[in-house]
């Protein structure tokens, strides 16, 4: 059994939380739109069949991830998400696809070498 010990660094958090915001595809449709300027939550709110305070719970979601931003203006509030935040979540893909065609580069060789020593 594979018993490893996972750290909790504040990096991996933040990584955590951008995955868990992005892991509801109505907060992807949020950062998706936000992409494209500045939004009122009112705004956003009559896009989705839920209620102001649902979307206004996934708008909160994704702030927490740093995914994106609000401000107020007057009595509006309007998100916005920049195109560095989504490239970061990118990024940690990346760096898991790295890992796994390392892993898969290996198995290729282990796979070989067991084929080489069947044949002599």
């Amino acid at each position: 059994m594979y018993n490893q010990m996972v750290v909790r660094t504040e990096k991996a958090q933040r990584i955590d939380r951008k995955f868990h915001a992005l892991a509801d595809p109505t907060r992807r449709d949020i950062v998706r739109r936000a992409l494209t300027g500045e939004l009122s939550v009112t705004a956003l709110a009559t896009s989705y069949p839920m209620s102001f305070a649902a979307v206004q719970k996934h708008v909160a979601v994704l702030e927490r991830a740093d995914l994106i931003t609000k401000r107020r203006s007057g009595r509006e509030q309007l998100v916005r998400s920049s195109i560095e935040s989504v490239r970061s979540v990118a990024e940690s893909l990346d760096q898991l696809e790295e890992v796994w065609r390392g892993r898969i580069d290996r198995f290729g060789e282990v796979l070989a070498d067991e084929e080489g020593e069947e044949q002599r």
